[in-house]
């Protein structure tokens, strides 16, 4: 083979919720070493082993996630990658994933591309050695190769159980050899950019160079007594994936922590915050000279009046008395309102997780003083806390709300700083009001 046989090839990798997931992101690596652009699709199971912000910003384009998605042209992302692919590879294939595909059942984004694709697929199975070779996962095997499918035989060896046996994925460039010997001699299917799936801010990496960007991601923990709080469900993810995004394309990013189940990202000033008076305080000490406050974190709209000196008995029962916390949002967009320079003063962005109907954003965005405000509901599926995906609607204030498609996180986070470089840009929009 040459250097770079897939030159010039559009790779569907799609990775299902196996241990080996986390050697997808080498995989992706590979493959694009040898010419290819990727667009990674997973399972949801998968997203539990390795993150798709790692993947998204390894292939310069959004995770697939849901068969449901829509770009922002409103095709459906699955059917544009089905008909644009060269190949798709399916690595590390779980035994539940062959037993879906071999049966037809579209039930997650890789099972429906496969159907609705003509290209070549490979599948990499990667699993227990029992679960290998269980009659249904061997049935499940010959019907893909039944189809046509490529399918590359796990190798044997050390496995994720502890035991040793078949059921290892099979080494990456042997991979990328299989991906290559399916596509010999066909032309590539769609050369034209704007008919594969679209690329995201990997292309605009140095665009916020220079700028300061203060990101608050999570939830906070407001104490009852030492070992209590009232907290959310927020996971810090949509913060991240900003805070994430920011630094792809050259700012300079300060992360205000709050209470998160998932890791930052690395390369921004981390700001450990889990009260929402530690917050506000953070907030404010970051925002003289920064260019922009994007408040993604869920802060508590109350707190205990009074917390417990030492763990409170289950027999004494329990009676809370609540004040409010402090509006962080809004004490923030008026002291930006108060800058020497107008011009330069920082951009504001909340967000608001509503649930049922987002008909009190408007009233919110302007009653707050914000920029832009960045609204969901949470009771949506695939749009609430902990999820990687989300659909939003934009409220600029005095101006029609704006549903924007669902997408991934990253998606959203990028699209939002597109938006804020267009308030910065001259003649982009006033600043002071």
């Amino acid at each position: 083979m040459t250097d770079r046989p897939l030159e010039g090839r559009l790779i569907l990798l799609g990775v299902t919720g196996s241990i080996a997931a986390y050697k997808a992101a080498e995989l992706l690596r590979q493959l694009v070493a040898a010419g290819a652009e990727v667009q990674v699709m997973m399972s949801r199971a998968a997203t539990h082993f390795i993150g798709p912000l790692t993947m998204e910003t390894l292939s310069g384009r959004p995770v697939m996630l849901d068969p449901l998605e829509l770009q922002a042209d409103r095709r459906i992302s699955h059917i544009v990658a089905a008909d644009a692919a060269d190949a798709v590879l399916v690595a590390p294939a779980t035994a539940r994933w062959l037993g879906a595909m071999a049966n037809g059942l579209a039930d997650d984004i890789i099972t429906a591309t496969c159907l609705a694709t003509r290209a070549p697929v490979v599948v990499a199975p990667a699993m227990d050695g029992d679960m290998y070779v269980h009659p249904a996962t061997v049935g499940n095997v010959a019907r893909l190769r039944e189809f046509g499918y490529t399918v590359v035989d796990p190798a044997s060896g050390l496995l994720a159980s502890g035991q040793v046996g078949v059921g290892r994925l099979v080494a990456l460039p042997l991979l990328v050899e299989a991906v290559a010997g399916a596509i010999a001699g066909r032309p590539v299917r769609e050369p034209d950019p704007s008919s594969r799936p679209p690329r995201t801010g990997a292309t605009r990496s140095a665009d916020l160079a220079g700028w300061h960007i203060v990101v608050s991601a999570g939830g906070t923990a407001e104490p009852i007594d030492p070992v209590r709080f009232i907290g959310n469900h927020s996971s810090g993810r949509m913060g991240f994936a900003i805070a994430e995004a920011a630094l792809l394309r050259g700012a300079r990013v300060t992360l205000v922590k709050g209470t998160t189940s998932v890791a930052p990202p690395e390369g921004a000033v981390v700001v450990e915050a889990e009260t929402a008076a530690q917050m506000r305080d953070a907030v404010l000490a970051a925002l003289p000279g920064c260019d922009a406050l994007i408040m993604a974190a869920a802060v508590a709209d109350f707190r205990p009046r009074t917390v417990a000196p030492a763990k409170l008995a289950r027999s004494e029962g329990l009676r809370l008395e609540l004040e409010p916390t402090a509006d962080i949002l809004a004490e923030a967009a008026a002291l930006a309102r108060t800058a020497d320079d107008p011009a330069r003063r920082p951009l504001i962005v909340g967000f608001a997780a509503e649930t049922g109907s987002l008909e009190r954003a408007p009233e919110k965005a302007a009653r707050k003083g914000v920029d832009l405000l960045v609204a969901n509901d949470v009771s949506e599926p695939g749009s609430g806390f902990g999820t990687e995906t989300n659909r939003v609607t934009l409220i600029v204030p005095g101006q029609p709300p704006e549903p924007w498609p669902p997408g991934t996180k990253a998606q959203v986070a990028h699209d939002l700083l597109d938006r804020l470089l267009r308030l910065r840009a001259p003649g982009g929009a006033s600043l002071s009001r």
